[in-house]
């Protein structure tokens, strides 16, 4: 045998034994808690659900039912405004945009209506100052009141009134992100589902993710479809600080603003009851922190019943995706299945 023969047998060999030990790590790991969690709270899941937790490139668990697997993409909701601050993010990356640009650099007719300090910045965290509560709630209820996402947004500028200064409040609704994407129209020409679909659900291999919904309305902020696998390569690379399978999708710094909170003293005006206790970053809640008060657990909740979140301490993520809507007990049930979880991850 040549010494180059030896020498690939020899790499071979120790590439097996690597993926054994890998193998070996994971199956130790004893998730009959999670299932017995899960077990417990079936009724309030429903008949429809899928429970994944993906660890260092691999699902170490999984939980489907008949009709809802893991590639079964269902409506998203508010889950949907993590994928819009990272798409604006990778903007910000390009150079074409800044977080501080008013949005009246590029839509003027926030100028003309006094809505001139409004940042991209004020967009991704909920704190644009216009009165937007319950928007969320109208939206389901008025599909049909825009045409475009230009429309939408105009309306905001022309006929929603502010009522605080920019940045100063907290109020939770889905007027910022929505300017937030149509400000990528204008910069890009291109509709905001194509935008998604280009720079960022091709990249991540999301092939199920859309914003192209039931909805002829374009939404960012809640107009998303998606599966638990795609939405789990999303977290993949948010957790890896930006690379996905070895490729670059946002900067290091751009993670890093994604997950803080930009205005930590902004007095909470409106806020969901399952979010009660959270921080808000961009697109994202702050669930918990550590002893020297930085994140490490970060979700996005969403009403249609979807709850995915990264853990940076114990270093993995996972989702909830049910068809049952959020509710105050759901979360209840959620935070019991993570903490099953993080027993089992320990």
């Amino acid at each position: 045998m040549s010494y180059n023969s030896f020498e690939t047998c020899r790499k071979c060999s120790l590439g097996l034994i690597f993926l054994l030990f890998f193998q070996y790590s994971f199956a130790q790991l004893d998730f009959t808690r999670v299932t017995a969690s899960i077990t417990k709270y079936n009724k309030t899941l429903g008949k429809d659900y899928v429970v994944v937790v993906h660890k260092e490139a691999k699902n170490i668990f999984l939980k489907e039912t008949e009709e809802f697997q893991l590639k079964t993409p269902v409506p998203i909701a508010s889950s949907s405004k993590w994928l819009t601050a990272a798409l604006v993010m990778i903007f910000v990356d390009e150079g074409k945009i800044q977080l501080d640009d008013p949005v009246s650099k590029y839509i003027p007719v926030f100028e003309k209506y006094m809505k001139g300090y409004i940042t991209i910045r004020h967009c991704l965290t909920h704190t644009t100052g216009i009165d937007g509560d319950a928007l969320a709630v109208l939206k389901i209820i008025q599909k049909g009141k825009f045409q475009n996402l230009e429309e939408e947004v105009n309306y905001f500028a022309a006929k929603k009134s502010i009522i605080n200064n920019p940045g100063s409040h907290f109020s939770y609704n889905g007027i910022g992100l929505n300017i937030a994407g149509r400000v990528l129209e204008i910069v890009t020409k291109k509709s905001f589902e194509r935008i998604a679909a280009e720079k960022l659900f091709k990249p991540l291999g999301m092939r199920s993710t859309s914003f192209a919904g039931e909805s002829e309305l374009t939404n960012p902020s809640g107009g998303a479809v998606s599966s638990a696998f795609d939405y789990i390569n999303f977290m993949q690379m948010m957790l890896n600080k930006g690379t996905f399978n070895g490729k670059r999708i946002l900067s290091e710094k751009s993670i890093a603003e994604i997950l803080t909170n930009q205005f930590p003293d902004a007095i909470i005006r409106n806020i969901p009851e399952v979010a009660k206790g959270f921080q808000y970053a961009m697109g994202n809640w702050i669930e918990e922190k550590n002893e020297s008060n930085q994140g490490v657990v970060f979700s996005c909740p969403g009403l249609f019943g979807a709850w995915p979140w990264i853990d940076l301490d114990k270093k993995y993520v996972a989702i909830i995706l049910s068809k049952n809507l959020l509710s105050t007990e759901k979360k209840e049930v959620y935070t019991a299945i993570k903490k099953s979880i993080d027993q089992a991850i320990e």
